[in-house]
């Protein structure tokens, strides 16, 4: 009984420790590429702040940026294929998509592929699943660091001007990003 109370209390003083590491760093020290689009707005992970920017590979390798979208309202979906909760939500993404494609709106999957255990099972996932919106690779946990990603799935909203409206911890279903989406430009 000893042994299992003390492995339970170093296991906690582990995941405690981990998340203060984790947490410790800023996100100016682990983004790949941070800059900001407008010197108006502070930029940060904050609603009202500028959502950082990065560069990231898609499925094929491309580099995109997350400042490519401007002028679009952004749905910035942090996930991974061993998360029970992204794959819920990854046809409510897709079907989403599908319908508002053509009114500027655009859902960028952030796969946290640091965290997979089969980084090729990534690509076999999206092509199981028919996901049609672009997937970049977070295969250094760059954006997922300066994002502060600690509830998978995680979903930024961003308004057309790359401005954080929204920030969904857990997953959300259509009627969400619907309702959400409707009240930004």
């Amino acid at each position: 009984m000893k042994k299992s109370i003390i492995a339970v209390l170093v296991l906690i003083g582990l995941i405690v420790y981990g998340a203060y590491d984790y947490l410790k760093k800023s996100p100016s020290e682990t983004a790949q590429t941070v800059e900001p689009v407008t010197e108006e707005l502070e930029t940060g992970i904050q609603k009202g702040q500028l959502a950082p920017d990065f560069t990231l590979m898609d499925l094929e390798g491309n580099p995109v940026k997350l400042s490519d979208f401007k002028g679009k309202r952004v749905l910035l979906n942090f996930w991974a294929t061993w998360c029970p909760p992204c794959r819920v939500e990854m046809p409510h993404m897709q079907k989403f998509y599908e319908d508002y494609e053509s009114e500027d709106v655009v859902i960028l999957g952030v796969n946290m592929t640091l965290t997979e255990e089969n980084p090729d099972g990534v690509q076999n996932f999206v092509k199981d699943e028919q996901l049609t919106f672009p997937i970049v690779l977070d295969k250094e946990g760059d954006a997922l660091q300066t994002y502060q990603v600690i509830a998978y799935p995680t979903t930024y909203l961003l308004d057309s001007t790359g401005v954080i409206r929204e920030k969904f911890m857990g997953a959300i279903n259509y009627e969400i990003m619907e309702k959400y989406v409707a009240e930004i430009e």
